[in-house]
């Protein structure tokens, strides 16, 4: 029989969840001074050339930024030998895919999120319409998974783009990819943050008011590529 916790009163409850606040407060704090140690990161640069495929056919990786300056690869299991294949993706990665929000918020911070697989785009296309999904999805065709740490397991990558260089910032897998899937989540991973004034970010990085920049997903106005600014340069 399972043992609950003890039924109390308004006024214990209150306290009860009062005590709990200033923990979880601690915590917030603690993560938001993890991500301002993440913003200051090195950064290493990404000397090869790598390419995939997509709904319009073969692109590089600095292509896959869609011309805008920060990019996070997750790196799905849809292929052969993948337990749930042809029909699906295998099933922690699907969870992750199924927790992901609109793209536009992402896109509106300067900031594109792609997933890629080994499975050819006819497959992914189909698996995508299956299960709802729609965030940009490609193909890897070289030795890009391996060389960034996601060839036998899942993993985020994430990457910034100054010009024609591309740098790597980034790389979270195992239980730090259970939190994906949020905007602020992703965020949180990148070299610029969340790009709001609150945050403790080196000098010189684009930040705005909180909620000055919110939107519903389908009103973003002219927020396309490179709509932050361009004061960070690279090493």
């Amino acid at each position: 029989m399972m043992k609950t916790p003890p039924i109390v009163s308004a006024e214990d409850w209150e306290a009860a969840r009062a005590e709990l606040l200033v923990r979880e407060k601690e915590v917030t704090r603690a993560k938001d001074a993890l991500a301002a140690e993440r913003r200051r990161m090195p950064w290493l640069a990404v000397e090869k050339q790598y390419f995939f495929d997509g709904p319009r056919g073969r692109v590089s990786l600095p292509e896959l930024f869609e011309g805008r300056r920060q990019l996070i690869v997750y790196r799905a299991f849809l292929e052969p030998g993948v337990f749930g294949w042809p029909d699906h993706a295998c099933r922690g990665c699907s969870l992750v895919a199924d927790q992901v929000a609109d793209v536009a918020h992402l896109n509106a911070r300067d900031t594109t999120l792609v997933f890629v697989s080994r499975a050819p785009q006819p497959d992914i296309s189909r698996v995508k319409a299956r299960m709802g999904w729609t965030m940009p999805w490609y193909t890897m065709t070289d030795s890009f998974d391996a060389d960034f740490g996601v060839d036998e397991w899942h993993g985020t990558n994430v990457f910034f783009r100054s010009d024609d260089r591309v740098f790597r910032t980034y790389f979270i897998n195992n239980r730090g990819d259970e939190a994906m899937g949020g905007t602020w989540s992703y965020l949180d991973l990148t070299p610029l943050g969340r790009q709001e004034n609150w945050e403790d970010s080196p000098s010189g990085y684009p930040q705005s008011a909180p909620y000055a920049w919110w939107n519903w997903h389908d009103a973003y106005e002219n927020q396309a590529s490179g709509q932050t600014s361009s004061q960070v340069s690279s090493p």
